[in-house]
């Protein structure tokens, strides 16, 4: 467990993808979904923000209700000298709290920036303004961070004496995410701008 809300934040910045956990009627559903973080933001602890259509179903369920949102990159494969002592490096944070519909469209317009500067930092004020049309039709989720804990994992197998003395290979293959040069869209009239191009190079690490 790491205790440190200072890393978990740097963590939760870092990151691209969440999970969004809600019940729908008699089971619970698990989403994929664009996210972003304000740690000065109104909610207990920071806000979460997850972006949403408003056609999707689970929508009507989470607001007001509990939701558990997760984010995970995986750091590496480990290989033990048993099958048991096999495992993964990972940075994995849980944030569990009531899920509130952001309705102040000052709060839900910085959220939405929020969102796509996770993505390409310093892309949002490069764009248009959201039509009408396209307000109405996307939502956000506000979730506390304030019930929030991140665990992680890195380094090799931690095997039994006698497995290590067997001379078995033991080890770990790191895995990290590479992104390549932005692709033009064919109708594009332009090259890629320095902020696109920033980004995909700070991704290519």
């Amino acid at each position: 467990m790491v205790e440190d809300r200072d890393e978990l934040h740097r963590f939760l910045a870092d990151a691209l993808v969440a999970h969004i956990g809600v019940v729908v009627g008699e089971h619970p559903v698990v989403l994929p979904a664009a996210y972003a973080i304000d740690v000065a933001g109104p909610d207990a602890g920071g806000s979460l923000y997850v972006h949403a259509s408003v056609a999707a179903g689970w929508l009507r369920r989470a607001g007001n209700a509990t939701v558990c949102v997760t984010v995970t990159e995986l750091d590496g494969l480990v290989a033990g000298r048993s099958s048991f002592h096999h495992s993964m490096n990972y940075r994995s944070a849980v944030v569990i709290g009531p899920a509130r519909l952001v309705e102040d469209a000052g709060e839900r317009a910085r959220a939405l920036d929020l969102i796509v500067d996770h993505m390409i930092p310093g892309r949002a004020a490069t764009l248009r303004a959201n039509t009408r049309k396209e307000l109405a039709a996307t939502a956000v989720l506000a979730v506390p961070l304030h019930e929030a804990s991140m665990k992680a994992r890195d380094g090799g197998p931690v095997d039994e004496p006698e497995d290590v003395a067997a001379g078995v290979w033991g080890g770990h293959i790191p895995i990290r995410r590479v992104a390549s040069a932005p692709v033009t869209a064919e109708d594009a009239v332009s090259s890629a701008p320095q902020d696109v191009v920033d980004r995909a190079a700070a991704l290519a690490g």
